[in-house]
């Protein structure tokens, strides 16, 4: 609750510039309340009002407005520029393997960018609960999975049950850097891709 209300400045400051960035935006255009009344189905004493700061403004408000005037809900509203947008994530380095995790939230999906050292320890196949899709971007990503003995290079995918036996590390002399998405028992990634032509 304390954090709502250390936001509530910040949400007034943001909503309070909203009445004359309408009013500017709508004189610039030269169109009348009237017009934009009649473009919007919303009444010139609630656009008027709106302008003057004599009303909140809304999400049901601001839409027609903004589809009136064709520009997008963030030049009504002034959004605050996105902070930065560099994922900082914290390297978690085991058996020669750099795991980079891009998810932050516990549970569900979690996603890893991983870098995997040659020479590590010898192919041993594990098996647990979830659901595991990885897609190469650099080297050649050796998997095995129960019978199988698959080799995947760049640009290559494959997703699997954990339940089956599995191993994966550098199939070359040279490291692999693969993506990984992990996911509980059932919840199964797909990639989504045209189909090709005959």
């Amino acid at each position: 609750m304390k954090e709502l209300d250390r936001d509530a400045p910040a949400l007034d400051a943001v909503l309070s510039g909203v009445g004359p960035r309408l009013r500017r935006l709508r004189k610039d255009r030269g169109v009348t309340l009237s017009a934009l009344s009649a473009a919007t189905g919303i009444s010139v004493s609630t656009l008027s009002r709106l302008e003057s700061g004599g009303r909140r403004p809304s999400l049901e408000l601001l839409l027609p407005i903004a589809r009136a005037h064709e520009v997008p809900l963030d030049d009504l509203v002034g959004a605050p520029a996105v902070g930065d947008p560099r994922v900082r994530a914290k390297p978690i380095v085991q058996h020669g393997r750099t795991m980079l995790p891009l998810t932050a939230r516990p549970g569900g999906l979690q996603a890893y960018k991983m870098i995997q050292e040659p020479g590590g320890d010898a192919p041993e196949q594990r098996t647990h609960e979830g659901y595991e899709w990885l897609f190469v971007l650099s080297g050649k990503l050796r998997l095995l999975l129960a019978e199988h003995d698959l080799v995947l290079g760049p640009g290559e995918a494959a997703e699997f049950d954990t339940r089956l036996p599995h191993w994966f590390g550098p199939a070359e002399d040279g490291p692999v850097e693969f993506l990984s998405l992990f996911g509980p028992q059932g919840e199964r990634m797909h990639v989504r891709a045209k189909p090709k032509r005959g």
